[in-house]
């Protein structure tokens, strides 16, 4: 997945979404460190996420209903897993607990926070059928591709993403008929501590030391 060209978004959205073309905006949220192209300004909502290994970390939603269409990026801060599976095992070890029952899972909690994603998307609507799981990358940021057909033709799109211990998910449903939202999905960036755009010179994956980023 990349960031496409100024005039080839403009032609994509032309396309996709007409009835919504004026409303389409470049939102930049410098606090979650991610822009994106959204069909409206997005309502924003503090969310709890439950993790896979028993914590529980803060997070935002931002979404924007377009018509018969929604469009999400949920944000997860994993930046205090550490701290936070450490203060669990303190609490399993006054509980009387010993050895691999209080074992320190934070790392686990990171490594697993994609699939775990991913699986709770196509757990959302047992009655969808999975179309699409696939690797992909957003300016070399590894992720996973989740498409879904709902029961009623509705399709969802959605792509999650792990960088600098923050989970995002993008989610798009559209209704029966219409095109894949790639004026969405495609212009999904991570912004550095100034507001600017990242794009690393080879794959990235959280965890592990950071690839060189491309001169701008």
């Amino acid at each position: 997945m990349r960031s496409i060209p100024l005039a080839a978004a403009a032609l994509i959205l032309f396309i996709v979404t007409p009835s919504f073309a004026q409303e389409w905006t470049d939102y930049v949220n410098r606090g979650d460190f991610f822009a994106v192209n959204l069909p409206g300004e997005p309502k924003a909502k503090d969310i709890t996420w439950q993790g896979e290994y028993i914590v529980t970390y803060p997070g935002h939603v931002y979404t924007v209903d377009a018509g018969q269409s929604r469009y999400s990026v949920t944000v997860v801060d994993y930046t205090e897993a550490l701290k936070k599976h450490q203060d669990q095992v303190k609490i399993c070890k006054a509980a009387g607990g010993d050895g691999d029952q209080c074992q320190e899972r934070s790392s686990t909690d990171m490594r697993s926070a994609l699939l775990y994603a991913s699986w709770g998307i196509i757990q959302k609507d047992p009655a969808a059928k999975l179309t699409h799981l696939v690797y992909t990358q957003a300016d070399r940021v590894e992720g996973d591709d989740v498409h879904l057909t709902h029961p009623d033709g509705s399709r969802t799109f959605a792509s999650v993403f792990m960088h600098e211990n923050r989970l995002y998910i993008l989610e798009a449903t559209v209704p029966k008929g219409e095109p894949q939202p790639l004026i969405f999905q495609q212009s999904m960036r991570f912004l550095d501590k100034d507001g600017k755009s990242i794009r690393y010179e080879s794959p990235y994956t959280n965890g592990f030391p950071a690839p060189p980023r491309v001169r701008r």
